[in-house]
């Protein structure tokens, strides 16, 4: 079967949902990636706010830095350098002395590169949920997820009720889609019930934080 054949969802605008999302358009996929928030980031996320000057003030209260080991990251983050999305972070650690009112650095020799979004942590999630073949829908929550086995597709229902469609694949990288937490938090139940989890397959995984589990029906690549 043709990759075009194929519709997946990609549940979470994170940093492991958007890769993924970019991946899989790259290879003839069609997808489609749901992310609740306004934008996407996750932990990569940055935030706005304006000084009663009206300068704009901007925050990466997510992760302020990431770093590489594995040799097929490190080759991800030299595309999205050269690309003018990552750079090296060459600031220095410390801590300042309120007292001598002195900031003293931490030695840091033998660490690896630190690299930062530019212009900021959430540009990289931006430009991946942004590439042809990737729809994006934000601000976009999912209520239930559920596995049609007459047609082998998965259906999702929005909080709201709506029908968003149904795909062949899904990609559940925002851990609260199964995560009994959920519901301490929001009242509801998980959207997708740990008694589908026997049906994931669980083909690609792709670790920067998180995890993505991918469920297919055939071979894809």
């Amino acid at each position: 079967m043709s990759n075009t054949a194929f519709k997946v969802a990609v549940l979470g605008g994170g940093i492991s949902g958007a890769v993924c999302a970019s991946t899989l358009a790259r290879n003839g996929i069609s997808v489609t990636l749901f992310e609740s928030a306004r934008g996407p980031g996750g932990r990569m996320s940055q935030r706005r706010e304006k000084t009663e000057d009206g300068k704009e003030l901007h925050f990466d209260h997510g992760a302020p830095f990431f770093s590489v080991s594995n040799p097929e990251v490190v080759r991800l983050v030299q595309e999205w350098e050269s690309r003018g999305l990552v750079a090296e972070w060459k600031e220095k650690f410390g801590f300042f002395d309120f007292q001598t009112l002195k900031f003293d650095s931490i030695e840091q020799e033998g660490l690896s590169k630190r690299f930062v979004g530019v212009p900021g942590m959430n540009s990289i999630c931006k430009a991946l949920c942004s590439e042809s073949g990737v729809e994006s829908k934000f601000g976009v929550g999912i209520g239930r997820v559920e596995w049609l086995d007459d047609e082998k597709l998965w259906s999702l229902i929005g909080v709201d009720g709506q029908n968003l469609g149904q795909f062949k694949g899904l990609v559940a990288s925002d851990k609260n889609i199964v995560s009994t937490r959920i519901a301490e938090v929001t009242g509801r139940v998980p959207p997708l019930g740990m008694d589908m989890l026997s049906i994931l397959k669980f083909l690609f995984i792709f670790r920067m934080r998180s995890l993505i589990h991918l469920s297919f029906k055939e071979t894809m690549f």
